[in-house]
């Protein structure tokens, strides 16, 4: 079949590799110059299936309400005009119960497990370059008391396979030295030795490049204006450079794909969190991190790119405002400042700011919504380079007809 694909992030871009791979004429369509230009060019770069705890747990409301006073928590919401905000954040409320959460982790887990077992297939097979290290990540605290409820929560992971090891002080600087200076403020990490790290942006693009080598075609600077719809089906891509047409269609557009589903009927409970970054050239400093890392208690999180350090935080409910200033990086740059003091040149750090496209409980879309050729795979909220390529694969089988590789119950939209 020709299949369209709308989106060009990392979601888009796999899903259009797998269906390449199952023989189909591809074609891209994204409003960017590159492909990986939005939410997959800044995010931590962590493929975690360590990191599947749902948002939407019971201790979230608290946190919501706290940051309607306080400016220092991590997820952070204000008041809006807009009315989807308030209908998102009910349906978010009501899977905060602890059986919801339980059950919404362990299906989150078990995507993203999957998904990284299709990724290492993927770099088996094709010859991509992205800054991959796969030494784990660590997840550290700053107390006792914190590091056992973090160990205590682990153990829901590790019952669906996931390998955790707890390391002591002396442990984690032994394993990434980087963090000797700070250490002492450190009591001890949850090591996921299997979890990793690349950078999306860079993995996308060569993807994309072995996509368009075998044929595909990628249409960027391209704006979507209007899905055309004709006898129960979509007939076409209405775009500002002129009408795509293909067979079957998928929605990949991340915070963006609600907006062009409402117009053809299709409600989508997705809502765009804004999600902070910098990205710190190393530029011959000494000690740069070299396994990634979680600060629990600051919620910040670390990666190393090769040459560069990526560093993420903070959740915001500001709609689809991508605008920040410096004062909005200075928390996040402190706390990386404080534990790699000789990690990278931190007065070079590239700020940036971008949309997280989150769904209540925290679970992406798939499968067919209202018309038969159109297929969603969307809505991959924080881990969406975690979860991308089994997101992919299952989109490919079920435009195959086949039944994906992992059980779907609780997955299918």
């Amino acid at each position: 079949m020709k299949v369209i694909v709308l989106g060009g992030g990392v979601v888009g871009v796999t899903t259009a590799y797998q269906l390449q791979a199952d023989g189909h004429d591809v074609t891209v369509i994204d409003r960017q110059p590159v492909v990986a230009g939005e939410t997959s060019w800044g995010n931590a770069g962590m493929v975690a299936p360590g990191h599947s705890f749902v948002w939407s747990s019971p201790k979230a409301p608290m946190i919501l309400l706290k940051s309607l006073v306080r400016k220092d928590q991590a997820l952070r919401f204000k008041f809006s005009t807009d009315p989807r905000l308030y209908s998102w954040s009910w349906l978010f409320l009501m899977e905060c119960n602890p059986e919801k959460a339980q059950r919404n982790t362990l299906l989150k887990h078990r995507l993203a497990a999957y998904s990284q077992s299709v990724l290492q297939n993927v770099i088996k097979t094709e010859s991509v370059s992205y800054d991959r290290n796969d030494k784990g990540i660590l997840y550290f605290h700053r107390s006792q008391e914190a590091l056992d409820r973090g160990v205590a929560q682990m153990k829901l992971l590790e019952s669906d396979g996931q390998i955790i090891k707890v390391l002591t002080r002396e442990e984690i600087v032994a394993l990434d030295p980087s963090l000797s200076s700070a250490q002492d403020g450190i009591v001890g990490a949850i090591h996921c030795p299997t979890d990793e790290t690349g950078d999306p942006a860079k993995f996308t693009r060569a993807l994309a490049d072995i996509a368009t080598s075998r044929g595909a075609t990628i249409l960027n600077s391209t704006n979507i204006e209007a899905l055309e719809v004709s006898g129960g089906e979509i007939s076409g891509v209405r775009t500002d450079r002129g009408t795509v047409k293909g067979d079957a269609y998928v929605l990949a557009l991340g915070s963006y794909s609600p907006i062009l589903a409402r117009r053809i009927g299709i409600n989508l409970p997705i809502y765009p969190v804004k999600g902070y970054s910098l990205t710190i050239p190393i530029e011959g400093h000494a000690q740069p991190p070299n396994v990634a890392a979680v600060d629990e208690h600051n919620l910040v999180a670390i990666s190393r790119f090769g040459d560069r350090i990526r560093v993420t935080a903070t959740a915001e409910f500001a709609g689809y405002d991508t605008a920040h200033k410096p004062s909005d990086f200075e928390f996040m740059k402190r706390v990386t400042q404080e534990l790699y003091p000789d990690g990278g040149n931190y007065e070079r750090a590239e700020m940036w700011a971008g949309l997280r496209p989150m769904t209540p409980n925290n679970l992406p879309f798939f499968g067919q919504r209202k018309y038969r050729n159109l297929y969603l795979n969307t809505g991959h909220g924080h881990i969406g380079w975690t979860m991308s390529h089994g997101s992919a694969r299952i989109t490919a089988d079920l435009i195959a007809g086949r039944a994906p590789e992992i059980p779907m119950e609780g997955l299918a939209s």
